[in-house]
């Protein structure tokens, strides 16, 4: 029985109420209890005691201040706020400290690389670092230096570049710390702290009424009107819209939650990040002095002061900015710009610059880059400098074993030695690390009719995610695979990725009408496996697929131990069998034929590029198709890729018509000497009887 209970009149609520649920809405109004570990709380402390101890030690002289590091490497350009603050700011708080980067092209560039080594620098001696990805900020686009808004930028198109930057900047964080052991720092766990996040993680849940009652009140408008990149745009360009005169605000209001929730306090942008950083501070400060909750408030004293710094900006030899708006971006992806050609670009700076190049792109000590400049200078033909810096650039993107092969590739001439081709399939039979996955394509396109009416696991191995489609059926049994989508949500009812994010649902084994609900525009699918391997596929129509010439793993009709073998029996056709005058003979020719596909050390092995981990479970058949597969990966597609196939696929033919040439002669030759040898021992048994006479 229900017992009536009368109700607090301040609950607004009915005068009685049940036992139970008057009790559910109480715990649902009580405040929820935070535990925190007393072992964190050690941590935390010990933590603190080696800080102040390293700052005792910096004030008595003994080791060097980072600011000092930093501004000895060339990092620091302009300064927001003073530099006693900073000096203070950083002695005496392990502060955060972040660089932002907005998606707008689908690959971070060199001139990107500069703020992050500063702040790499910052991570590798004990402050948290934050990289952010401007999902939310990136749909405005930042308007600086700019005399033409930007075109917008379709929700596909943001969902890839967000994509696509986010790993790049989980591998180079990874080879961060591999930098750092190689020149004596050792990480310290749970002390050493960094982050990658995406704005669109708190702009998704963001009131539009909190930031105009708690930013835009405070901020005036004529010194935002001041400001030379509004002047610039507003009499030289197409004026001014609204959301790109709030875009600094946007921007500081990123700086305020980290502020606040991570403690962040200095951030680093390019040199014309400047303006920005400045409205960002006096933002900050504004939002801290005016803070409506006593329990948040946050002290003004100079350890919850916003500070930050520009580094220089990185130009060409024209003096032009580097950047994807310039036209002259080099790109950090392999696809786009190759290792060796980004190893190519340092090698061709000129002498004047690559003592500071090597200050600003490596994590070298100053006396080692002193070294290098004196063997430089013995014999400048060498390059001896340039090497070291592109090697050591080639390494933080793309991992030690990739700069090794590069470097030695350059050193050879454009070398012999053995090229790695691009990965094509996930690797089954090695360990799937980061820089492993830098040589896997992100982007690729499969039709239509796969994408709307296959089996998923059909679509996980066309995409080269899996080996088998029995291999994917065992993926999504195991939810060992992920699709971009709305997290938690089934499969059929899914509503997908929002704008401006990157989150993942595990693939199960749905209806093949279900996998449309998680495309983005009707057109795009993101696929991961493992930690780094994606696979961003653009659907395609039938039509244009056809056109294209380019096959997918498991297309009905293009089975490789099927293709090979109709291959090398028409090839065989070709010849005059007649040769071989015994239907024993030509019976071998064709078994030779049927099973030269298969031979481990044959001849449509020899002659393609070796690869550096043959796969021992896959068939010669296989091997050959999936170097077919990355000649015209390589060549991007459309007509050039499919030159590039049927090329590759006509010199297989060629090859194999050779051996087949070779076999019908060496058969034919030896019947012949078969024969003859037959005919000499007939000869020489009807003389024996002579030669034991004339012997006796």
């Amino acid at each position: 029985m229900l017992r009536g209970t009368p109700f607090p009149s301040a609950y607004r609520a009915p005068s009685t109420l049940c036992r139970r649920c008057f009790l559910r809405s109480v715990a649902a109004r009580r405040q929820q209890a935070r535990y925190v570990s007393t072992s964190f709380l050690e941590k935390q402390n010990e933590a603190k005691i080696k800080w102040d101890d390293r700052a005792k030690l910096i004030e008595e002289g003994k080791i060097p201040h980072l600011w000092d590091i930093l501004k000895e490497r060339g990092y620091v350009k302009d300064i927001a706020g003073t530099e006693d603050q900073i000096r203070e700011l950083m002695l005496r708080k392990r502060i955060g400290v972040y660089v932002g980067i907005d998606p707008t092209a689908p690959s971070l560039h060199v001139g990107h690389l500069l703020p992050l080594m500063a702040l790499f620098w910052m991570y590798i001696h004990g402050y948290r670092a934050v990289s952010i990805i401007g999902g939310a900020t990136a749909r405005i686009g930042d308007p600086t230096d700019r005399l033409q808004s930007r075109e917008p930028i379709t929700k596909s198109d943001m969902s890839m570049n967000i994509t696509k930057m986010h790993y790049q900047l989980k591998r180079i964080w990874l080879n961060v710390e591999e930098h750092a052991r190689r020149h004596g720092y050792e990480k310290e766990p749970r002390i050493w702290g960094r982050a990658l996040f995406n704005n669109s993680q708190w702009y998704s849940s963001l009131s539009f009424i909190e930031v105009v009652s708690r930013l835009f009140k405070g901020m005036r408008l004529g010194p935002m009107l001041s400001r030379e990149t509004v002047k610039r745009k507003m009499e030289k360009g197409d004026g001014m819209s609204l959301d790109e005169f709030v875009y600094p605000l946007m921007q500081a209001w990123d700086w305020w939650h980290m502020f606040r929730k991570m403690g962040v306090r200095m951030q680093i942008g390019g040199s014309d990040q400047y303006g920005n950083i400045i409205s960002g501070i006096e933002a900050v400060k504004y939002l801290r002095d005016t803070e409506p909750d006593p329990s948040e408030k946050i002290p003004d004293d100079v350890l919850n002061t916003p500070v930050g710094f520009t580094v220089p900006l990185l130009t060409d030899s024209s003096g032009a900015k580097f950047g994807k708006s310039s036209g002259n971006a080099i790109w950090l992806d392999q696809f786009m710009t190759s290792s060796f050609h980004l190893y190519g670009y340092f090698t061709r700076r000129p002498d004047a610059d690559v003592e500071n190049l090597l200050k600003l792109f490596t994590f070298l000590p100053l006396d080692d880059i002193s070294k290098i400049m004196e063997l430089h200078k013995q014999d400048p033909s060498t390059r001896h400098a340039q090497h070291a810096l592109a090697y050591e650039v080639v390494a933080l993107i793309h991992g030690i074993d990739e700069a090794t092969e590069v470097r030695d590739r350059h050193r050879g001439l454009f070398s012999k030695g053995v090229f790695h081709s691009p990965l094509v399939t996930f690797p089954t039979d090695e360990p799937s690390t980061a820089n492993l996955a830098s040589g896997f394509r992100v982007d690729i396109q499969l039709p239509e009719s796969l994408i709307l009416s296959k089996s998923i696991s059909r679509i996980l191995y066309a995409a080269g995610l899996a080996d088998s489609v029995t291999d994917g059926n065992r993926l999504t049994k195991h939810q060992g695979a992920y699709i971009g989508g709305a997290p938690g949500q089934p499969s059929a009812t899914n509503r997908g990725m929002d704008y401006g994010v990157l989150t993942y649902t595990p693939i199960k084994n749905w209806f093949p009408q279900d996998t449309k609900n998680f495309l983005i525009d009707g057109k795009l699918l993101i696929l991961r496996r493992g930690k780094h391997f994606i696979r961003v596929v653009e659907m395609v129509s039938d039509a244009a697929w056809e056109a294209s010439g380019m096959m997918y793993f498991g297309e009905p009709g293009t089975g490789r131990v099927r293709m090979l073998r109709e291959a090398l029996v028409d090839a065989g056709k070709d010849h005059d069998l007649s040769l071989l005058n015994s239907a024993e003979a030509r019976e071998k020719f064709l078994d030779r034929a049927e099973a030269l596909y298969a031979d481990e050390g044959g001849p449509l092995l020899r002659g393609l590029p070796s690869e550096p981990h043959p796969p021992v479970a896959k068939t010669r058949a296989r091997q050959i198709l999936d170097q077919s597969f990355r000649t015209y990966a390589l060549a991007g597609s459309g007509a050039g890729a499919t030159k590039a196939k049927t090329a590759e696929i006509d010199s297989i033919l060629e090859r194999t018509e050779r051996h087949l040439e070779d076999q019908v002669t060496r058969l034919v030759s030896r019947e012949g000497h078969l024969k003859d040898k037959k005919r000499r021992r007939a000869e020489r048994a009807q003389a024996a009887p002579m030669f034991k006479k004339v012997h006796v």
